[in-house]
């Protein structure tokens, strides 16, 4: 049973940082493309960021330069570093993987940046 949870969301200050965490079970990440998404109220979820299987990673144009995807093999988890937060970032964030043409989704952290 293939199982993502994510973790690190939380309240913050524009201008700070928070560091997701997806662990997976189930299923091993190092063969597997690995994004972040994230959904705000009343809008569509969106691609943040991805990471291929030889770790090329993929920025959606509104993080680039402010968060950064990676993956720590030896414990199966994918993490997304982010800076600089704005308060456009608040929304729940996803990761997500795909094994055998399914798609797996974590339950998702809430992160909201506000003063």
């Amino acid at each position: 049973q293939v199982q993502l949870v994510e973790s690190g969301g939380g309240l913050v200050q524009p201008g700070g940082s928070l560091r997701l965490s997806c662990a997976a079970s189930g299923i091993i990440f190092s063969d597997k493309a690995v994004g972040w998404y994230r959904q705000a109220p009343r809008k569509e979820r969106e691609l943040v960021a991805s990471i291929g299987i030889i770790d090329y990673a993929y920025y959606a144009d509104f993080v680039k330069g402010r968060f950064t995807i990676s993956r720590d093999n030896a414990k199966n988890t994918a993490y997304l570093q982010m800076n600089s937060l704005k308060p456009e970032d608040t929304a729940v964030y996803y990761c997500k993987t795909r094994r055998n043409g399914s798609d797996y989704w974590g339950q998702g952290t809430q992160v909201t940046v506000s003063s």
